[in-house]
């Protein structure tokens, strides 16, 4: 009797977890503990796998030009991509998963499309040069949903104009995904799409605290006198929350 071995064939695994972001804001997400990823974590893996790659989703969404950037890598690699969204895939994190020649969904996941927002301000032909970008970079996205469901643009068009959510099965139904799984894997739990996105003005002030921690000079130490009180240094924990409620961070 001769038995045959099976093969286990292992995948490389990509976790798109958090929000998408810059390859320069990832390390402030990190260093926030926040889940988030960026074009160079996905490169990273890609670049160090020579079979087929696992992309699990838990993701809000966040930069459109990081989820493009991401998604043209995942669609030029030789190998074959597996998507599994497991809890939301929102937003961005839509775009990137249209990158799987596979795209399953567990039964209790999401997926929303929308069209693309910023904030702008100026005069009058500020806010036209914005609004024309919008219509630009909804039409890119368009592409990545085109390609997969082979849709007419005008009403994909309509289903991010209405802010469309889809369960598994409407995503499967509207050509959005292909399975609905049915493994035993639990899914990651997510409240709606609450991936938090840092704003610009909270980024500039940890990409400034961590330049002054990187250039301060170790202090000599110096006796205190007993009677005289000396004033507390903030904790990491604290400047953090500073930075998130918007404080000034001084030490007061």
């Amino acid at each position: 009797m001769i038995r045959q071995r099976k093969e286990v064939i292992t995948m490389t695994k990509i976790n798109v977890k958090g929000a998408v972001v810059s390859n320069d804001d990832a390390d402030i997400y990190d260093w926030l503990g926040y889940d988030c990823v960026s074009p160079n974590m996905v490169e990273d893996v890609l670049n160090n796998s020579d079979g087929d790659v696992e992309v699990d989703i838990a993701s809000g969404g966040g930069s459109v030009f990081a989820a493009s950037e991401i998604y043209t890598m995942l669609k030029a690699y030789s190998g074959k991509v597996v998507v599994n969204i497991q809890g939301l895939a929102a937003s961005a994190a839509s775009v990137i998963a249209m990158a799987g020649d596979e795209i399953n969904m567990s039964p209790t996941s999401q997926m929303m499309i929308h069209k693309a927002s910023t904030v702008s301000w100026g005069n009058a032909d500020d806010l036209t040069h914005d609004s024309k970008m919008l219509d630009v970079t909804d039409q890119s996205i368009v592409n990545a949903y085109e390609a997969k469901t082979g849709m007419d643009r005008n009403d994909i068009l309509q289903l991010m104009s209405n802010e469309t959510w889809m369960t598994a099965q409407d995503a499967v139904d509207k050509g959005f995904a292909d399975n609905v799984s049915t493994g035993s894997a639990q899914p990651q739990v997510v409240n709606a799409i609450g991936t938090p996105v840092l704003s610009n003005n909270a980024i500039s002030k940890v990409k400034n605290l961590l330049a002054k921690a990187r250039d301060a000079k170790p202090e000599s130490k110096v006796e205190t006198p007993k009677n005289t009180e000396k004033k507390p240094t903030p904790s990491l924990k604290d400047q953090k929350l500073a930075i998130l409620l918007g404080d000034e961070i001084n030490g007061n």
